[in-house]
């Protein structure tokens, strides 16, 4: 249809220039007809098209004037140069389409093994889940989720890595390859608590010696160079971005049988718990600290429990969705905006907060997002 317009273009330009007065030129006019077709098809159609468009100004020079014309010659001079470059552009950018179609299919490919979609149906549970991830083009980052089925019911994981975006990936997913590999073995969720901290601090120690090593063979090699040493404060410290990460994070356990649900909240946002006459937010009184930092201290993790009937949904969310701000810079008041939905289904539920969220910031996210809805079916 596109091309189609371009063709009536070429014909309704050709023939009015043709009927027109002598001092009237449109034949320069021409040159829109590639232009707009560079917009929708390939380089090929761009091509033809211009080709089109020069013999149809060739066509005006012979019934017009001269075709050897002074006036004819540089108009058609023009035309080619610019149709030449405007299909070459055009090669150019179907060559980055093609790449950018293959980072994205990378970036799906690692979305699904790294996060992994959680199921609609898990145990006695239906589970909805949504990402949203602040770096362009990037489908996963620095937020996390999971779910693992154990012998007596279902066990959450929803987490942040400390920082945003693509740098955040190894982290989360040392994170999640512990919590999949660990989630049925421990029967307490303070033991898996435990663990999880455990792996998170020994690679972060990791990190830090390696960041060690590096600095030490920089100076060492500076002290052999006959270059200037610089100054100590310009130097990397051992307290650079790899000694200071960290991971928030909440789990849950989910007994089948209808007992209370156990919680344990590692510095995380409380999670909301949605019944029919209200929202409950369910701030834990002794939280943990996050994921990674139990070697700073000793950590006790106390296990707080609530009821889940069936009916009722259990909403988990990251920083990134309560301190996304608006135009005004008012942060996202997640509480008062889900008290409208909280009838809906898990799924439907979070197509109204994804909505809302990205129309909050006008559709753009400072910090990645992610939300999970847990509902008990009866």
């Amino acid at each position: 249809m596109l091309t189609a317009l371009t063709l009536a273009l070429i014909v309704l330009i050709t023939v009015v220039d043709i009927l027109s007065p002598p001092d009237v030129h449109l034949g320069p006019l021409l040159i829109v007809a590639p232009a707009l077709t560079a917009s929708f098809a390939g380089p090929r159609a761009t091509a033809a098209v211009a080709a089109l468009a020069f013999a149809a100004l060739s066509v005006i020079g012979v019934i017009r004037e001269n075709l050897t014309s002074t006036n004819i010659e540089t108009q058609l001079c023009a035309q080619l140069v610019v149709s030449v470059l405007i299909v070459g552009l055009r090669v150019l950018r179907e060559r980055h389409e093609r790449e950018l179609a293959r980072v994205r299919s990378v970036s799906e490919a690692a979305q699904r093994v790294l996060l992994r979609p959680l199921p609609e149906r898990i145990g006695p549970l239906h589970l909805a889940s949504v990402y949203l991830a602040a770096e362009a083009e990037a489908q996963v980052g620095g937020d996390l989720y999971a779910a693992a089925r154990t012998t007596t019911g279902t066990r959450l994981l929803v987490g942040d890595v400390r920082g945003k975006g693509l740098s955040s990936l190894g982290d989360a997913a040392l994170l999640l390859g512990a919590f999949r590999a660990a989630a049925h073995l421990h029967a307490e969720l303070p033991d898996l608590a435990a663990y999880l901290d455990g792996s998170v601090s020994w690679d972060l120690a990791q990190l830090a010696e390696q960041s060690r090593w590096d600095r030490q063979h920089r100076q060492h090699r500076q002290a052999l160079s006959a270059l200037p040493r610089p100054a100590p404060e310009e130097l990397p410290t051992e307290s650079g971005e790899s000694g200071e990460s960290f991971i928030t994070a909440v789990l849950l356990d989910i007994p089948d049988d209808g007992s209370p649900v156990r919680l344990i909240d590692c510095g995380h946002p409380p999670p909301l718990l949605l019944l029919p006459d209200g929202i409950t937010t369910l701030a834990a009184p002794h939280p943990a600290p996050p994921l990674g930092l139990g070697e700073l201290a000793p950590v006790r993790y106390e296990t707080e429990t609530f009821r889940l009937r069936p009916g009722d949904r259990l909403l988990i969310y990251t920083d990134g969705v309560i301190e996304a701000r608006d135009a005004q810079r008012r942060f996202y008041p997640l509480t008062e905006r889900v008290t409208a939905w909280r009838a809906e289904r898990p799924a439907a539920l979070l197509q109204h907060l994804r909505r809302d969220l990205l129309a909050h910031v006008g559709g753009r996210l400072d910090d990645d997002a992610a939300m999970v809805v847990v509902e008990r079916l009866p």
